[in-house]
């Protein structure tokens, strides 16, 4: 099949990542991803959760939003319904779980980093790309601690990012945007380490159920997504890590 914007089946979309974007945040990034762009600003704080008090650990979670007019349509503003829906809160406690999956906790002391990603422009694809720009914000809120002497390294080993695989009709893609996201038959999101490691798989048949033979594949076909995910993501973090 011949993709909405000319793309080849196994072509990610025009990657951008600008980090310390933002002046006041401790870390931040701006992630565009075709269509899609995210704001994602990471804040420090002296304080930890209460099942971690007195353990000398950190935290990392995130907070996820989409502005009004993110998408074609203005959507009412969270805020407004008086509690966050259940797409928010599944998104966010995977962009938390993914960054903490390579993080090792107890060097950020009893300290947490909150993600804060606003999505400004919606086409697909803003999990993954919380994901892939929440690690960038969260180094560069790491170099600020180091340089106010609250570490003394770097807290990880591996780096992650995300992308999406799908079925279209009958075609295996890589990095679905809005137009193919809505009509996959399978709908997948994949979370790895640079080394190659699975920290999270999400897989649904909206359609038909899947092969363990298609899921090899989708899962090959993220894998060659994310190793040029990757490039891009090192070139961002390389000022960051000096």
């Amino acid at each position: 099949m011949r993709r909405v914007d000319g793309r080849a089946p196994n072509e990610i979309r025009p990657l951008v990542l600008e980090p310390s974007i933002h002046p006041y945040a401790e870390g931040s990034c701006l992630i565009t991803v075709g269509n899609t762009r995210v704001l994602i600003t990471a804040t420090v704080e002296d304080k930890v959760p209460p099942f971690l008090k007195g353990t000398g650990s950190g935290w990392v979670t995130a907070e996820y939003s989409m502005l009004p007019r993110a998408g074609k349509q203005r959507s009412q503003r969270e805020v407004a319904r008086g509690a966050p829906t259940g797409r928010t809160m599944e998104i966010q406690r995977l962009i938390g779980r993914a960054v903490r999956g390579v993080v090792d906790l107890s060097a950020l002391g009893e300290r947490t980093i909150t993600l804060d990603c606003d999505v400004l422009q919606a086409d697909g694809g803003t999990r993954t790309a919380c994901i892939t720009g929440g690690f960038v914000a969260f180094v560069d809120a790491c170099r600020w601690m180091i340089e106010q002497g609250y570490m003394n390294r770097m807290p990880f080993q591996e780096r992650v990012a995300a992308i999406s695989v799908g079925v279209v009709r009958t075609d295996e893609l890589l990095d679905l945007c809005y137009e193919e996201d809505v009509q996959a038959q399978v709908d997948m999101n994949v979370v790895m380490t640079d080394r190659g490691r699975y920290v999270e798989v999400q897989g649904t048949a909206e359609g038909t159920p899947f092969s363990r033979e298609r899921l090899n594949r989708l899962l090959d076909l993220a894998r060659t997504g994310l190793e040029q995910v990757f490039k891009i993501q090192a070139s961002a973090l390389e000022p960051l890590l000096r």
